[in-house]
């Protein structure tokens, strides 16, 4: 795309103002752009090098990053990125939908050529370069009748859930029924519901989000609230350090289901130290942590920390969406959205999520399942980390071209002393082995009903590009409440809301930052989602009935077409 020589030639690129039009033009080439602080940043260089994987920037292609960017990392690479920088722009930038996600693009010159000049205007922008703000319905309107239909909710209602309960497919009403398939309905009503619980989408109350977003950011900085306490992670290291020796000690006097119970407890708290060290939450030093984290994670557990960031980068940008969040794509075994009837496409594993006749059985029974399956969790995140080193789907080149080499190393030493010198040899009987194996993988089950808890029960709707980051993150994820005794327990999982809207503060710091977040979102208006443990698993569980149920609903659906003979779409 060829930019006015006339104004190149007198200032530096990255001083250049690009339009939107020329940033269209430059994604259409197959350019991977994104707005950070106003300025255009095109990172096709970095993008096979990046240490949190290449799906993560794919998803903020055409959008204004600023607040993911600046969420997710340090000072030092944030200078990094100015050496990308190739212009700027002025003014409020309208996002696109991300190339990834389904977004059409124009070339420049066709652009010029179809509107006769490099205008702004909404009506062609919007509708000839990405598809509307929704992926199903029209776009939407921030100032619609919904918007007016809000609850509002009192100081004392803020502090409660804010998840709707929703009713079975059979219940919905609908503004166009005639237009919409059943499933689609259900998609529209989900929609209405958030709508109608959070704040409108327009640019002025977006942009005020945003605006006290960024102030509560740097209020949080200037309390220190980013400063690691190492005081805690001393505590932390003592409790590790009583788990392994318990694990020892009743290994050596052949007691191996109690010694595996102890290995799995160790395993379910450090992989609490392995998160905040992949948000660079301890030292904040890229290499540090990284060592930190390989460490613990391919070293003594066994499991990959660059699958981890590859996956969970994406998750804090895209969270809970059906199509691009890996941490709620679980078919054939889970599906917290009818939307996984439709046999998806996950974007970042790069296949279908087939909806075939094994997933119809299991997602109907899987509140019942739920539990059972979590047990062996575990042996899925080994599966998940082989094939992320098999296959190389890190970077080869840049500055996390080491990680790999470390981590299978990481992986030869733990199946070497875990496999061999512990499970062969260390105990005599296959009965033992076989003991000691499940007992210390299953005991790590609670991990995963606390990394699926916060998530599993939110709203999995779209209300497309013009979401503010903090207002997505706040509607996608809650927080459970429990008391400060118990937060070595959940490892500061328990903030989740907290943590996607601050993910390198360390953990130690969340608890202190939960009534400034509550203020903040008294003050947007916006529903802070809080459970209690126990009621939290209710509503995931509740969540996990009711698709289920949708589920055997659109079965028998299907089962009285097919024996009537109408092939037509239900």
């Amino acid at each position: 795309m060829a930019l006015a020589s006339s104004v190149s030639g007198r200032m530096p690129q990255k001083d250049v103002v690009l339009t939107r039009r020329q940033v269209e033009g430059m994604i259409a080439e197959d350019r991977t752009v994104i707005i950070v602080d106003g300025k255009v940043l095109k990172v096709d260089a970095w993008l096979r090098y990046h240490p949190g994987g290449d799906k993560a920037i794919m998803h903020m292609v055409g959008r204004d990053a600023t607040d993911e960017v600046h969420a997710l990392h340090s000072v030092e690479a944030l200078q990094h990125m100015l050496k990308f920088q190739v212009g700027k722009i002025e003014g409020r930038w309208r996002n696109f939908l991300p190339p990834i996600q389904g977004g059409k693009f124009r070339t420049y010159s066709d652009a010029i050529e179809a509107t006769g000049e490099d205008t702004e205007d909404e009506d062609t922008s919007i509708g000839s370069s990405s598809p509307p703000d929704s992926p199903l319905f029209d776009a939407i309107d921030g100032s619609s009748d919904f918007r007016r239909r809000r609850r509002s909710y009192n100081s004392e209602l803020h502090e409660v859930s804010s998840i709707s309960s929703l009713s079975s497919i059979e219940s919905h009403t609908t503004n166009d029924p005639g237009k919409l398939s059943t499933m689609d309905a259900r998609t529209q009503h989900e929609i209405d519901l958030d709508l109608a619980k959070y704040p409108a989408l327009d640019p002025a109350t977006q942009d005020d989000i945003v605006q006290k977003y960024r102030l509560l950011f740097g209020r949080l900085r200037a309390e220190g609230l980013f400063q690691c306490n190492y005081t805690s992670y001393f505590i932390e290291l003592s409790r590790y350090t009583f788990l392994f020796s318990m694990f020892l000690i009743l290994l050596r006097y052949g007691w191996y289901g109690t010694s595996g119970l102890c290995l799995g407890i160790l395993w379910h708290q450090l992989v609490f130290t392995v998160h905040d060290a992949g948000h660079m939450g301890i030292t904040h030093n890229f290499t540090i942590d990284t060592v930190v984290g390989i460490v613990i994670a391919d070293f003594i557990g066994g499991l990959s920390l660059g699958w981890w960031k590859r996956n969970h980068n994406v998750h804090h940008i895209v969270t809970n969406s059906p199509e691009h969040d890996p941490d709620i794509e679980h078919m054939p075994f889970f599906a917290i959205s009818h939307r996984f009837f439709d046999s998806l496409r996950s974007t970042y594993y790069d296949r279908i999520m087939t909806y075939d006749p094994f997933a119809k059985f299991m997602l109907r029974y899987q509140h019942y399942l739920y539990y059972p399956i979590l047990l062996f969790g575990r042996f899925n995140l080994y599966r998940l980390s082989w094939e992320y080193l098999i296959m190389g789907q890190g970077p080869k080149k840049g500055p996390a071209w080491w990680h790999r080499w470390l981590e299978i190393a990481g992986q030869v030493f733990f199946w070497y002393w875990f496999g061999y010198k512990v499970v062969y040899q260390s105990i005599p009987t296959a009965a033992g082995r076989f003991a000691f194996v499940m007992v210390s993988h299953m005991i790590t089950a609670p991990l995963h009903v606390q990394i699926t808890l916060s998530h599993f029960a939110m709203s999995t709707a779209d209300l497309g590009i013009n979401e503010s980051f903090p207002q997505k993150m706040l509607r996608t994820t809650m927080d459970v409440d429990c008391p400060e005794w118990l937060d070595f327990f959940h490892g500061g999982l328990q903030f989740q809301a907290i943590h996607h809207l601050f993910p390198r503060m360390p953990r130690h710091n969340l608890r202190r930052t939960q009534k400034l977040v509550q203020e903040f979102c008294r003050e947007v208006d916006i529903p802070y989602a809080l459970y209690g443990f126990v009621d939290g698993n209710k509503e995931v569980i509740g969540r996990l009935a009711d698709v289920g149920r949708q589920a055997a609903i659109l079965a028998q659906c299907q089962k009285t077409l097919a024996e009537k003979g109408d092939y037509g779409h239900h």
